[in-house]
């Protein structure tokens, strides 16, 4: 959403001024009502829904009409909270912000129209309005493809990090009740379950940002706060092997001792370049 929110803000006036032209071109609205504003539908792709409201009454006169489908359960409900929030301009158009539409889900914006004592409001799908006007491109068999994929490959993710750690419960339950426990089955539990646990974030995240809110702007906040959230979680499931080796180590084979320094070593430089990555990101992010 704030990404579209971003790109709507750097190109808002271009926007109104398409879909201003474009409904005044249709106007008097109202008297498309009678047809549930099928001239509209078929004009705005992108629209989603249509109601109109009373500015004396400040009830809803109409029912929320969808493009194939009409909801009469709103109809003569108080929207006084949606008149006071309105702005109208002196060409009777009014604006409001990017937000997400509880009747659809989707990213909309809220265009309403003043004809008399009647306000037509109106939500647009914004991601097809920037598409349309071209401040977004995607083609549409290769967005669908991809989107698949990323589904595909963001839930099996899911499916791994959870089988994961039910692998690490059952793995130290059946230890526990067999009498086995050891510093093995304590800590390869712990290690397996961190592990599910970073492959489960990493899958949340592709399917945040690919799927069910596709990114069009590369920010480098969320990939840099994605890659260190991952890192931080494998760092810790590492120090935690390191920790289970040195200790196996220490008790079993004195003269492998040296193995167990370069292991510590290696984590220790992996500490410190995550620490200097933090460092230099820290402004950005």
């Amino acid at each position: 959403m704030k990404e579209y929110m971003e790109v709507y803000a750097q190109n808002r006036k271009k926007i109104e001024s398409f879909i201003e032209e474009s409904i005044e071109n249709l106007a008097p609205l109202c008297s498309h009502e009678e047809n549930n504003f099928k001239t509209l539908f078929s004009t705005f792709p992108s629209l989603e829904l249509v109601y109109v409201v009373s500015s004396t009454t400040k009830k809803q006169t109409s029912a929320n009409i969808f493009k194939y489908r009409v909801d009469e359960s709103e109809r003569d409900k108080d929207r006084s909270y949606l008149l006071e929030r309105l702005e109208i301009k002196e060409n009777d158009f009014a604006f409001a912000q990017p937000y997400q539409s509880s009747a659809t889900s989707n990213i909309c914006i809220t265009v309403s129209k003043k004809e008399g004592s009647s306000i037509v409001f109106m939500d647009l799908r914004l991601e097809m309005i920037l598409e349309r006007l071209g401040l977004i491109e995607k083609d549409k068999f290769f967005s669908n493809v991809t989107k698949l994929f990323y589904i595909f490959a963001g839930y099996f993710m899911m499916f791994l990090s959870g089988a994961a750690i039910v692998y690490a419960g059952s793995d130290f339950f059946t230890n526990l009740m067999a009498s086995k426990l050891s510093i093995d089955t304590i800590f390869k539990p712990i290690i397996a379950a961190t592990l599910g646990l970073a492959i489960f974030d990493l899958s949340k995240t592709i399917l945040e940002q690919e799927v069910y809110f596709k990114s069009y702007i590369k920010n480098a906040k969320i990939e840099i706060r994605t890659l260190t959230k991952f890192l931080v979680t494998i760092l810790i499931a590492l120090s935690i092997e390191t920790l289970m080796v040195v200790f196996k180590i220490a008790i079993e084979n004195h003269d492998k001792m040296l193995n167990a320094l370069y292991l510590m070593i290696g984590t220790s430089l992996f500490i410190l370049s995550l620490s200097v990555l933090i460092y230099m990101t820290k402004e950005r992010s």
